[in-house]
């Protein structure tokens, strides 16, 4: 690689420099030029790789029976952060919130007192964060409901996961694979199948 490439190279990637400490939650607002869907873990900046038809379709279809089970006190929110500490500001795939949590809209974050439930996909570059870091996070800023989905024979597998009062750690209460069915956080049956179709799937409507 030449010089120049290499210098082209390094200044398309170029990002600022942290502060000692590393940056805050409020920081993810004021960084210039970070990609979207930037998010923040004990101080660093963690970058989106590109999404793949799995984590859209997964997504498309979770938040689709989300819209349709939560009751009407509720809001389904899609890729935005949540302020979890100082140092903290994950981006669940999904979470689900009181109606009254929304502010404003040019809001770009929610209090984690605020969340009923965070979903996060399993992406290649983030199981570490998914299956380890973040679910310690979210039971640490009392968040009641957890899911973690993964990708198994290119259909979703969705882990369900509730927090114990005693203990403030989640507890998984079903892995559920072909069809999600929960009572809790609301009551909702999903057929986790209809990932792999273009259609919207019949998920019994809004209860």
């Amino acid at each position: 690689m030449s010089a120049a490439a290499e210098n082209e190279r390094e200044e398309q990637y170029a990002y600022p420099m942290p502060p000692a400490g590393g940056w805050t939650a409020d920081d993810l607002d004021r960084i210039p030029g970070l990609p979207p869907h930037t998010e923040l873990i004990d101080g660093g900046l963690f970058f989106m790789s590109p999404q793949t038809y799995f984590h859209m379709a997964t997504l498309r279809l979770l938040e689709n029976a989300l819209l349709d089970h939560a009751p009407e006190d509720l809001s389904v929110i899609r890729e935005m952060t949540t302020k979890l500490g100082k140092r903290d500001r994950p981006e669940p795939d999904l979470m689900v919130v009181p109606r009254s949590a929304i502010t404003s809209p040019d809001q770009t974050w929610y209090d984690p007192s605020d969340i009923l439930l965070a979903v996060e996909i399993v992406s290649d570059d983030s199981v570490e964060r998914d299956r380890e870091i973040k679910p310690r996070k979210y039971a640490g800023a009392r968040i009641p409901h957890f899911w973690r989905v993964e990708k198994s024979d290119g259909l979703p597998v969705v882990y369900v996961y509730e927090l114990d009062p005693a203990t403030h750690s989640y507890a998984v209460t079903g892995i559920h694979h072909n069809q999600l069915k929960v009572a809790v956080p609301f009551p909702l049956a999903v057929d986790l199948t209809a990932v792999s179709g273009s259609r919207r799937p019949a998920t019994g409507g809004r209860r």
